[in-house]
């Protein structure tokens, strides 16, 4: 009996992964829990396990190709008695993540690099991909007016992105019918999306430039990763309008008693005293007195989240990931000390899990370790709003009607104004600022 692996969803709102590297080839014998292949999203890299144990029949995804979540990867012919499966018609089986789609995809016919969705067809109604469904809705393109260039006239990534290029789909065009096309209430989705995002309007269509490449100019690949980044980031600025607001803190307290404990502390604890679990910390207790801040957008409400879980930016060579401190309200500035330390040493040695990646409600950016003094952030939807911690310079201040030499920090926020406007988000960052000038002494690390 053939069995089905389809590709895993390896976090919320992931849809689509990249099989980097196959562990097993054609012929190999695998046991239940093997690991097959090595897949890469944006959010995690992660191991696709067996769930049966047979011999590896097929391979229908070359490694470098992206696909979407439910699409079938590979073939394994079971074991007689084997357990763990359930029974398909004409005597297949499928194995797949929850909530992915039971329908087989055939082998898309696209480079390694291609990121071409290919949609599950199940007979002549015609079912798009999340990936196809997502985008069409972003750019406002009605599939039923597209023309499919995949097997069989599937409609791809690649056919809507092409018209949003051209800048939009036209209100008297006219496209010929291939395939029947099923209403997009029939769409099949392989990722719970709460809500459909918003059409960008016609009116700011995208602009499709060739540029030249001159000799000796280096042409750089786009990965699935930096492609995956992009996405989400224009997908986050055309759906949330973003407003952004600053505020400086004198840190010039905090600066001293950080070099006063950091000894200590490195001696007792066997890690790094940075400035970053302080600005966590003084950032959780103001989420607790301003919970909006700690919310989400979905269209019809907003949802003021529970648990207070931290998102922190870490940058490898080649990307950027935003792994999650879970209840960070319930640390105290050792406990995210650590937990900032495991985070990012997991990140650049490529060891976070999908748990590590999924769950966070806010996030704080210490764009400061490269020297910012100001920036504006990108809000990591869908979320309602992201804190930039810039670095910490010495500057001339009037105190008290004199010029002291101070400590001086800028914490700049962008904030999603379909939740959020400037009155609580002002209240919010003085209330940070306090918190942070009023460190001392008698500031507990543990």
């Amino acid at each position: 009996m053939a069995t089905k692996v389809l590709m895993p969803q390896l976090g919320e709102s992931v849809t689509e992964g990249t099989i980097s590297k196959w562990l097993v080839n054609v012929g190999d014998t695998v046991k239940k829990y093997d690991s097959l292949a090595e897949v890469t999203t944006d959010k995690v890299n992660a191991e696709v396990p067996s769930t049966v144990s047979g011999r590896v029949t097929e391979i229908v995804v070359p490694e470098g190709e992206t696909v979407a979540v439910g699409t079938l990867i590979l073939y394994i012919e079971e074991e007689s008695g084997a357990e763990g499966t359930t029974a398909a018609p004409a005597g297949t089986t499928e194995t797949a993540a929850p909530q992915a789609p039971a329908n087989e995809q055939p082998k898309a016919a696209t480079p390694a690099v291609s990121i071409q969705q290919v949609p599950v067809m199940d007979g002549p109604k015609q079912r798009y991909s999340p990936a196809v469904v997502m985008l069409s809705q972003q750019h406002g393109i009605d599939l039923s007016r597209v023309v499919g260039t995949g097997a069989g006239g599937r409609i791809t990534r690649k056919d809507v992105q092409a018209i949003i290029d051209e800048g939009g789909q036209k209100p008297t065009e006219t496209v010929k019918e291939t395939v029947a096309q099923a209403p997009v209430a029939a769409v099949e989705q392989s990722t719970v999306v709460s809500t459909p995002a918003p059409a960008v309007p016609a009116s700011t269509p995208a602009v499709s430039v060739d540029i030249p490449v001159a000799s000796g100019d280096q042409v750089v690949p786009v990965t699935s990763i930096r492609r995956t980044i992009a996405s989400r980031m224009v997908q986050s600025k055309h759906e949330a309008p973003h407003a952004w607001t600053m505020v400086e803190v004198d840190v010039t307290n905090l600066v001293n008693f950080r070099n006063q404990a950091k000894g200590e502390f490195a001696k007792k604890e066997g890690l790094n005293l940075t400035f970053l679990p302080f600005f966590i910390k003084a950032v959780v207790e103001a989420l607790k007195e301003y919970p909006m801040i700690n919310s989400t957008w979905a269209h019809d409400k907003i949802i003021v989240k529970k648990d207070i879980n931290i998102s922190i930016a870490v940058a490898t060579e080649d990307a950027l990931y935003v792994p999650v401190i879970k209840h960070a309200d319930q640390k105290s500035i050792l406990g995210i000390a650590k937990a900032v330390d495991d985070l990012a040493a997991r990140t650049r040695a490529g060891k976070l899990t999908m748990d590590d990646m999924t769950g966070g409600t806010f996030t704080v950016n210490n764009t400061g370790s490269f020297g910012s003094v100001l920036s504006q952030p990108i809000i990591n939807a869908p979320q309602a709003a992201i804190l930039s911690v810039e670095s910490i310079v010495k500057r001339p201040v009037v105190i008290n009607d004199m010029i002291a030499v101070r400590s001086m920090v800028n914490l700049c926020m962008s904030l999603d104004h379909r939740v959020l406007d400037g009155l609580i988000c002002g209240r919010f960052l003085q209330s940070v600022k306090q918190k942070l000038e009023n460190v001392g002494p008698d500031t507990k690390l543990y």
